[in-house]
């Protein structure tokens, strides 16, 4: 089956679908095709907004390039596949209580226990997803260079906050120095400034992604400080700035999106990180009694 005729079987229609169809055949894609599908992740406001002419001249491509992408991908033509970012708009506008009144309408609306289990669900299908994609050997080498760093500064604003309040609860009872770059008199940049490339960053961000998090990432990065970043996808602005990074896709249930796996990661990068501490201790006093 060539790429078009399985295109055809599998036409991506909401944006979650889209990313990862982009990001499964993003190293098969021609050149030009690869370059405007990282702009419309990176963009999709953009996209759902811009015409044709407009998108292309900002993704540095010829408008027929976006035509080109769309038959790629499945699609009749470009505002077909616009279409799917502008539902993606639709459903991210919507107000927590439009969200609730979305709720109240579907079938189990009076049931508060199928409230919970469809947060449950969406917890453990988000923690399975990381358990069956995570790559073993970054998180390896992510905790080796954050095990080595002097100080590890984190960076996270909005939805991703949470992770990084938890992992600086946790360095704080470990005993890892840290510093959380969320000053409440709007200091960041010049904390940011003390960060050198004997440290290291922690960055979390989920699209739409946090402006200043995305500006604080690429200043720290722009001056050799290593960044771990956890994101969601291949073409995220954060995961370009990253030394080593994690791909996390969170489900959600009613436009309420989880954190779960998100949270699980964010657990075991201090512990992982303190246990390889101790290790690099041990180590000298082995290697003299060799």
């Amino acid at each position: 089956m060539s790429n078009s005729e399985a295109a055809l079987t599998r036409v991506p229609r909401d944006f979650d679908s889209l990313r990862s169809v982009i990001i499964e055949r993003k190293a098969t894609m021609p050149k030009r095709l690869a370059q405007v599908a990282a702009y419309a992740l990176s963009n999709p406001d953009d996209m759902a907004f811009g015409t044709a002419a407009s998108i292309a001249t900002a993704a540095d491509v010829q408008p027929s390039t976006l035509v080109r992408l769309a038959h790629h991908l499945g699609y009749e033509g470009f505002s077909d596949l616009q279409n799917v970012f502008r539902a993606r708009l639709r459903d991210r506008t919507l107000s927590y209580e439009e969200r609730l009144l979305s709720l109240e309408a579907a079938p189990a609306a009076n049931s508060d226990t199928e409230l919970l289990s469809g947060f449950l669900t969406a917890a453990s299908q988000s923690v399975a997803r990381l358990a069956s994609t995570i790559d073993g050997d970054i998180f390896s080498k992510s905790v080796e260079l954050l095990a080595q760093a002097e100080t590890i500064y984190l960076v996270a604003k909005r939805r991703s906050y949470p992770l990084t309040a938890h992992i600086a609860y946790a360095f704080g009872k470990l005993g890892i120095r840290h510093q959380i770059l969320a000053s409440p008199n709007g200091i960041d940049p010049e904390i940011a400034q003390f960060a050198t490339r004997k440290d290291a960053v922690i960055a979390a961000s989920f699209a739409p992604y946090a402006a200043d998090s995305l500006a604080q990432a690429q200043e720290l990065a722009s001056r050799g400080v290593p960044i771990i970043a956890i994101t969601d996808s291949v073409f995220s602005p954060l995961a370009t700035s990253a030394t080593h990074w994690f791909e996390v896709s969170e489900a959600d249930y009613a436009g309420f999106r989880s954190l779960s796996a998100s949270m699980a990661l964010a657990m075991a990068l201090p512990v992982a990180i303190a246990e390889k501490r101790r290790s690099m201790r041990r180590s000298p006093k082995r290697n003299g009694a060799e």
